[in-house]
This record gives structure tokens, sequence and C-alpha cells, in this order.
């Protein structure tokens, strides 16, 4: 196949599809996973398709770039949110050893927890701080801070959870992706989250995300759904409920 007819088919596909991942067009036309990525980011530089991190969107879905403030995501599906956050926190038994991502759902979370004899390690300062004044025995990540989401992140943030094992993670997501799994717009955020969910055991390692986050991509993928199970208000429909582990709190 030459190199223009199959950059044609790898943006068919794409229009086609939406998005697809590297994997699945190294299948679909039966060439290495390089030539792929070269071709993905030829076409993107040619403003074709869309390249995220682990495939490509299609131009009429890009990916959201901006990152909403803490206060501005904080009035959105504020119910929603709360809900999920109760259940979520309610999974937390004696001895765990807890990992809690920045973000508004799992900011609602520290309202509900009560189990003062588990762990918690955190890299936002905000739950740090609530979770303290709680009574509970708190871990801070260090790093730098990050100002629009009040996060911790940067390499040494990832070095210091890699010494971590968390028997729970609760983590917050942009978006839930059939195509491109868990996005959020800022790779350094990403990173952070990819590293606490390989260091949670697997099957809980908790995604929250209330339903207007189905349907969304953002420019980095951060996990798939591997060992995931994902804490939602509404059924995502059955697209979504056959590819993934989710639980419907009402």
């Amino acid at each position: 196949m030459l190199t223009e007819e199959r950059k044609s088919s790898i943006l068919n596909i794409v229009n086609a599809n939406k998005s697809a991942t590297v994997q699945e067009l190294t299948k679909e036309l039966g060439v290495s996973e390089s030539t792929v990525r070269r071709d993905i980011t030829a076409l993107s530089k040619q403003g074709r398709l869309i390249k995220v991190f682990g495939g490509a969107v299609a131009l009429d879905e890009p990916p959201s770039q901006t990152e909403l403030s803490v206060i501005m995501k904080e009035s959105i599906n504020r119910d929603e949110k709360l809900m999920i956050a109760k259940y979520a926190a309610s999974l937390i038994v004696p001895g765990d050893y807890v990992y809690l991502d920045s973000g508004t759902t799992t900011e609602y979370m520290i309202g509900y927890i009560t189990e003062k004899s588990a762990t918690y390690v955190t890299n936002a300062v905000a739950h740090a701080k609530d979770l303290v004044r709680k009574g509970m025995k708190v871990l801070l990540i260090g790093g730098e801070l990050k100002e629009n989401t009040e996060a911790i992140v940067g390499a040494d943030a990832i070095l210091h959870i890699q010494k971590y094992h968390f028997t729970k993670g609760f983590f917050g997501t942009n978006g839930v992706s059939v195509k491109l799994g868990f996005t959020t717009p800022d790779v350094r955020e990403a990173l952070i989250k990819r590293v606490a969910i390989q260091n949670t055991q697997a099957g809980a390692r908790f995604i929250l995300a209330d339903h207007d986050k189905f349907g969304q991509t953002s420019a980095v993928t951060f996990s798939d759904f591997t060992g995931t199970v994902i804490v939602t208000d509404k059924n995502p429909g059955e697209m979504y409920m056959k590819k993934m582990d989710i639980r419907i709190v009402k």
C-alpha cells in the first residue's frame, strides 16, 4: 500500500468512527504501529485530523484542550457528583491505603468519609487540608503546584507516588470514550493519574464520572478500562455497559 493510499485509509477510518486508536489502525491496515503513528503525525500537521495520545480524532469532534477552574467545575452537575461521592466514600474500609485524586467529585467525597483507620494519599492540597481537619491520616504528594486545578504535578510527584501501593484509588476524569479510554486536557495531570492507577489494585480503581463525561474526549488518555470501575449517576447506554465495569448510583 502506497503512503498516500494508507493515509487516505487512516483518514477514512477516523472520520467514519469519529476516532481510532493506533492499535485499531495497525490491525485494520496490516502495518506497524510506528508507521501508523508517523502517518497520524503527518495528517495532523496537514490539518486533516487531530492527533491525541494513543490515536487520532476526527476534526468535527475535536478534543477539549481547556481545563476549567475548580470553582467552575463545582457548579456543574453538583447533585450528581454528590451522589457519586457519597457512594465512593462508603467503599473505604478499615486499613485501606487510599489514593484520592484531585478534582471536584473526589473533593465532595471528603464530606462523606468517616473511616479514620485508613491512610489517605493525595496530590490535592485542598483535599489534604480538609482530611486533616477531620482527623484523618494524610500523606500529601510533593511536587509542582498547578494553579487552576490546585493539583500537585511533575516528576517529583510521579516518583513519590511510585513508592506506594494503594488498596483503593478514586480518580476524576474529563472524558470517557469507548475508543480512547479516560482522558484529561493536561499531560502533567495525565501522567500523575496514570502512575497512581497503575499502583492501585485492579478492581479497586474507581473512576468517578457524572453522565456528562461519557462521549467526551480530552487531549490525553491516562488509562484504558483494565481493572477500573466507573461510578456514575445514569446508565450511559449499551455501548458503554458492554465495554466497561459500571456502577450506577441513585
